[in-house]
C-alpha cells in the first residue's frame, strides 16, 4: 500500500471526488449533507491539512493541529476500497503525526446517526466525551488518548 503523504494542490479534484462518494450514502441516512462534503478542499491542501494515500489518490484525512489535541477533520476512502484497511492506516498516520507534533490525544466529530462509525472509533479506541447540535446536525465528540 502506498505511503501517506500531504496532498498537493493537483490531488483537490480527486480528494473532493472521494470525499463526495465516501459520504453521499449518509446523507439519507443522517437528513442532510454531511459537513465534510462541504468543505474548501483548496484551502485545506493549501494549509498542509490533507494527507493523501495512493498516487491517484485513494483515501484522505485531513488533520488540523489544536491546543494540546490533533483533529481528526474527515476521513474518507473511495468506497471501492472499503474494507481494505485504506481508513486504518490513515488513523494510524493520524497517531503517529500527532505523536510527532507532541499532542497527546486525538478528537473527531461524527454525526450521531452515524452509529457503524461510532462503533468503528470505539473498537479503535475512541471515546464519547460530549455531543452538541453543530452545523444544525446532532454530532458525537471523541477523544482518544495516545501513550
Amino acid at each position: 500500500m502506498a505511503e501517506v503523504r500531504p496532498a498537493a494542490a493537483a490531488d483537490r479534484p480527486r480528494v473532493e471526488e472521494i470525499v463526495q462518494a465516501a459520504y453521499a450514502p449518509w446523507a439519507e441516512i443522517i437528513g442532510t449533507r454531511p459537513i465534510p462534503m462541504d468543505d474548501d478542499y483548496a484551502a485545506l491542501i493549501g494549509a498542509g491539512h490533507v494527507f493523501v494515500t495512493g498516487p491517484g489518490p485513494d483515501g484522505l484525512i485531513v488533520l488540523i493541529p489544536e491546543d494540546g489535541v490533533l483533529l481528526v477533520d474527515n476521513v474518507a476512502v473511495d468506497p471501492a476500497l472499503h474494507g481494505t484497511g485504506v481508513g486504518k492506516r490513515l488513523l494510524a498516520f493520524a497517531e503517529a503525526r500527532a505523536r510527532g507534533l507532541g499532542l497527546p490525544r486525538l478528537r473527531l466529530i461524527t454525526n450521531e446517526r452515524m452509529t457503524s462509525n461510532i462503533a468503528r472509533y470505539e473498537r479503535l479506541g475512541y471515546r464519547e466525551t460530549g455531543r452538541e447540535v453543530l452545523k444544525g446536525r446532532n454530532v458525537v465528540h471523541m477523544a482518544k488518548p495516545l501513550a
